[in-house]
Formats: structure tokens, C-alpha cells, sequence
């Protein structure tokens, strides 16, 4: 049944979607980071913090579409195994357009907004996990022992 290769990757798409709510916004965010850094450096000043802040943020974009491209590769590849280019390409342009309509849900939340640079940054998460898949899927392969003869 090749819809039960899909489920992680619908899964997936909630928790994006769940993170493009009002409760993941940078105001609601800085609740949760803020002690755990100041914990981490007790002299950070507020500037440093924030610039901290906005990095963990914008790694999150990366690496949540980066998990999205690996489950949706395996979603499109179904129960075959290896690498096809038709299936790491497909499994882009799908993470790429979730990222754009992901950006334009974000209009409608009053504490967020849309960006396209975001949608940039999520795309570039897609596209080094479809390089470092290729290239994992690849040394797999030549790496993988010979059957043995009789």
C-alpha cells in the first residue's frame, strides 16, 4: 500500500503548519529561549540574545525542511529503494511549494507574516538534504559489499 509511506510526511506538514501558528511567533518564542540562554551565558547582553534569537529561528526554517525533504522522498519512492532523480526532484518541488503556501498561510496570523526569504531558506533545507541523501544513497551503494558467488 503505498499511502502508508505518506503518513510521515502529512504528519510533518501539521508540525510546519502547527509552527507557522500565533504560538511559535517570535514574541512567543523568546519565552522559552531567552532563560535557557541566559542559563547557558548569565552575562549575554539583550542585543546578543536577540541576534541568537533570530538565528535559532531562521535554523529552524533550514532544518525543518530539510526533515520535510527526506520524508517526502521516502513518501514518493513508495517501497521501492535507491535514488531516482524523478523522486528527489518531485520531493523538492513539493517542500518548495509547501514553503510558499506555509508563507502565505502566515499572512493570515496577525502575529506573523509573510516572507519570501523564509520560503528561500526553507527551499535551500530541501534542496541540502536532496544533495546530502544523493550522496549517502550513492557511497550505500558503492560501498555495499558484492553477494557471493557459488
Amino acid at each position: 500500500m503505498r499511502l502508508w509511506a505518506w503518513w510521515p510526511a502529512i504528519l510533518w506538514s501539521v508540525v510546519i503548519f502547527t509552527m507557522s501558528t500565533d504560538t511559535f511567533s517570535p514574541e512567543h518564542t523568546k519565552w522559552f529561549f531567552e532563560p535557557v540562554l541566559r542559563w547557558f551565558i548569565p552575562g549575554l547582553p539583550q542585543s546578543q540574545y536577540e541576534y541568537m534569537h533570530h538565528i535559532i529561528r531562521k535554523c529552524a526554517h533550514f532544518s525543518e525542511y530539510f526533515v520535510y525533504f527526506v520524508l517526502l522522498y521516502r513518501a514518493v519512492r513508495g517501497h521501492d529503494s535507491g535514488w531516482r532523480w524523478v523522486w528527489g526532484l518531485s520531493a523538492l518541488f513539493i517542500a518548495a511549494g509547501y514553503s510558499l503556501l506555509d508563507e502565505f498561510h502566515q499572512a493570515f496570523v496577525p502575529s506573523r507574516g509573510p516572507s519570501i526569504y523564509d520560503s528561500l531558506l526553507d527551499s535551500v533545507g530541501a534542496f541540502v538534504a536532496l544533495v546530502v541523501l544523493r550522496l549517502w544513497l550513492r557511497r550505500r551503494r558503492v560501498e555495499a559489499p558484492d553477494p557471493p558467488s557459488t
